[in-house]
């Protein structure tokens, strides 16, 4: 599926970002901006800030960073399409498909599925409550702890026993009703009901909307009917709009928690979430009637990177969690284990014992450990036959851990629990290490046999770039009396340009105060626009990259969670892996100037007064961009998690535009007279033309600082100061055309 990108402008444009992070986490008006804690790690002070003008977000924190769809994308677990789609629901607005004609029939048909199955869930949620015959249900649920409170927050419902008590209310037809497995054909042709006298759970997608239900019959002595009632949990068959391989009941509930503290419990059924959640601990997600999935630990993924399993303490559990050690590493999750008392569920263990449910998640202990320990206590270590089967089974388990520092760790306590010299077992090791490795390709070639195309990869295909206008400034005079700044080899073009692949980010929401064509003759510094010859992504476009909204690059790992990496990228520990430093307070303050109140400076700013490489590309980005969401999104990985960085932040009111761009102006110039000095001390004995040429300007250099510097304190002398920049900044420019100013390349 293709959105159009103006679509995608709408939808972005009608949502109002503020609102949407408040459902998440509770913000605070600061200024221009609003402050909260971040809903993608856990903190004490809050680091979150969101630009509602601009529709940007950014973590001090995590560095988290991005818009509205973005948010949608790392909250909820949707693709790029799909968050569009729930903005544009929000927002009452229609999305079209430019790439498949039949797209909009099908989404029709998803929407259609969904809306009946709301109105199902609906229906027997109101049945619950109020209907007479519901009375031995509600009985059941007080008998289990579940009050109204408890009701009402899971949408708990109940179907009648009648034979079409949902179809008779619904009304929908018939062909509706059997694609989302709410009814089916009976015996003699007719229309039944396929959830009957059960207690019903509604099982929603990551946004909360209904996708499917599920049944638990109620206990033979408060059932009514005579007929057999078919297993003791009913799920609605799978549909477009529900595959139990990647649904996960509960996370609609708690997603924004999972998202703040970094983990998550799975459990393995409705009423083990519900008493999680009864418990104390609202992280729970269960699957529904299926075993634990590597798609539900991908979808997991993007909420936490730490999942607790907490399935009955029995044989089963036990061999289910074992399978997941190769998706832990694939996928690289830290997989743990709540050891629940054995014989018991979470479910009951609420009831009876909630402190200890809520312990046992707290003190779950690694995904390996938990396996080690319980090698070693299923053997009778008082018994060398016993030691050796312990040692067996512990050995194969460490050996399939990549990890060489942790495979020691477990060794060493290995070896002292079974009384063994360490250095013995290292060979043993080892010999299980192959061994698992070879168990692997052995899975993975029989994987590779199994597999077939059992479902459809939907690719967000690439549209064709577009040019963006930007603000363009014209080529600068040289003041009068400046010294023309050459180079030997120059030939009067500006040097090439190099751009790399644009950062994994989504955004291209409309910069507001888009300065346009400004003429630079009579002005006295410069415009916003850098100088640059060449067309705005005139180079990506040649590349053919992309533009459109559904064909830009992502990143598994969700929008708002990329490293941004780059030249100046600092190692953080953060989820986002790296976060740029804001390099020299100068050319800071600059561009929050020229993100936050960019009409004060466009007129005061130029490309040349940059010295440093990531506030440069920040700001040439921001010059060949109409928005700011462009500029990000055209920006290398450093310069766009700048930009992304500054316009959350705050400040911006505070500052002296004049005196802002005076301290640029300044540090630019006396970085080129620092090279201008060491240039004539190079040539003074080998090029006598060369050094004169040089010493002039460094003269002329000299001159033109002291008079921007001394001047001030009243308005003419601010006045003369500005004209000396001026003078400067086109001097500066004109160096940067000819690829002379400090940190080009070339």
């Amino acid at each position: 599926m293709a959105i159009p990108d103006e679509d995608v402008a709408r939808v972005r444009a009608a949502t109002d970002l503020a609102d949407l992070v408040g459902e998440h986490t509770a913000l605070k008006r600061v200024g221009r901006r609003f402050v909260g804690l971040c809903p993608f790690h856990g903190e004490r002070s809050p680091s979150f800030s969101v630009n509602a003008e601009e529709g940007l977000y950014y973590c001090f924190g995590c560095q988290a960073r991005g818009d509205a769809i973005s948010f949608v994308r790392a909250t909820e677990g949707c693709d790029f399409v799909e968050a569009v789609e729930r903005l544009a629901a929000r927002a009452g607005l229609a999305v079209r498909d430019d790439a498949d004609p039949g797209a909009a029939a099908e989404r029709g048909r998803r929407q259609q599925l969904m809306e009946v199955v709301s109105a199902a869930a609906a229906f027997y949620h109101q049945r619950l409550l109020e209907h007479p015959d519901a009375g031995r249900a509600r009985h059941y649920l007080r008998s289990r702890g579940y009050d109204g409170d408890v009701v009402r927050r899971f949408g708990i419902g109940f179907a009648p026993a009648g034979y079409d008590e949902l179809v008779k209310a619904l009304r929908r037809p018939a062909s509706l009703m059997r694609a989302a497995g709410l009814a089916h054909e009976g015996s003699r042709g007719r229309l039944v009901d396929t959830l009957r006298e059960r207690v019903v759970f509604p099982i929603s997608d990551p946004a909360g909307r209904p996708i499917a239900l599920g049944g638990r019959v109620l206990p033979p002595e408060l059932r009514t009917s005579t007929y057999d009632p078919g297993p003791k949990y009913r799920n609605s068959p799978e549909s477009p709009i529900y595959q139990k391989r990647r649904t996960l009941y509960g996370l609609n509930w708690a997603k924004a928690e999972v998202a703040r503290v970094g983990e998550v419990v799975v459990c393995e059924g409705y009423t083990d979430v519900i008493g999680f959640f009864s418990a104390g601990v609202p992280l729970a997600v269960a699957t529904c009637g299926t075993s634990l999935t590597e798609e539900h630990l991908r979808l997991l993924g993007r909420f936490a990177k730490r999942v607790i399993l907490a399935f009955d303490a029995d044989k089963a559990g036990q061999r289910a969690a074992a399978r997941l050690y190769e998706w832990e590493r694939r996928h690289e999750l830290e997989l743990a284990v709540a050891e629940l008392p054995a014989g018991s569920d979470p479910g009951e263990l609420s009831r009876q014992d909630p402190a200890a449910l809520a312990a046992a998640v707290q003190n779950a202990k690694p995904f390996l450990g938990f396996r080690v320990e319980r090698a070693l206590s299923e053997a009778d270590l008082s018994t060398p036959e016993g030691r050796v089967r312990a040692l067996d089974a512990a050995l194969s388990a460490i050996g399939e851990h990549p990890n060489a520092l942790i495979r020691d760790q477990y060794l060493l306590l290995v070896a002292d629990r079974t009384r063994q010299d360490t250095e013995r077992l290292r060979p043993l090791l080892e010999e299980a290490r192959r061994a698992a490795e070879r168990r692997a390709r052995d899975e993975a070639s029989a994987s590779v046999r199994r597999s077939a195309p059992t479902q459809r990869q939907v690719h967000e295909p690439k549209g064709q770039p577009e040019p963006v206008k930007g603000a363009r400034g014209q080529s600068a005079r040289r003041p009068t009396g400046a010294p023309v700044a050459s180079r030997p080899d120059a030939d009067g073009g500006a040097p090439p340009v190099s751009e790399g692949e644009p950062p994994p980010y989504e955004d291209d929401g409309r910069y507001e105060d888009e300065p346009g064509e400004l003429d630079l003759d009579g002005a006295p510094v410069g415009v916003f626009a850098p100088r640059s010859d060449r067309p705005a992504k005139e180079s990506r476009a040649a590349a053919g990259e992309s533009t459109r909204a559904s064909g830009r690059p992502t990143s598994d790992g969700g929008p708002g969670r990329e490293a941004p990496g780059g030249p100046r990228g600092r190692v953080e520990g953060s989820r986002a892996g790296q976060a740029v430093a804001e390099g020299p307070r100068p050319g800071r303050d600059a561009l929050l100037l020229a993100i936050h109140r960019p009409s004060e400076v466009a007129q005061l700013l130029d490309l040349a007064c940059f010295i440093d490489p990531v506030q440069r590309a920040a700001f040439s980005a921001l010059g060949e961009a109409a928005q700011l969401h462009e500029a990000i999104d055209a920006a290398d990985p450093a310069a766009a998690e700048l930009l992304a960085r500054l316009a959350a932040s705050g400040g911006a009111e505070d500052l002296d535009p004049t005196g802002t761009v005076l301290q640029l102006v300044a540090a630019a110039g006396q970085a080129v007279l620092r090279e201008l000095q060491s240039e004539a001390r190079l040539t003074a004995d080998s090029d006598r033309e060369r050094f004169a040429a040089t010493n002039e300007a460094v003269g002329w250099l000299s001159r033109e600082l002291m008079t921007m510097t001394s001047l001030g304190g009243s308005e003419a002398g601010s006045a003369a100061a500005l004209e000396a920049a001026g003078r400067l900044v086109a001097w500066l420019a004109q160096r940067q055309r000819l690829g002379e100013s400090p940190g080009l390349e070339g």
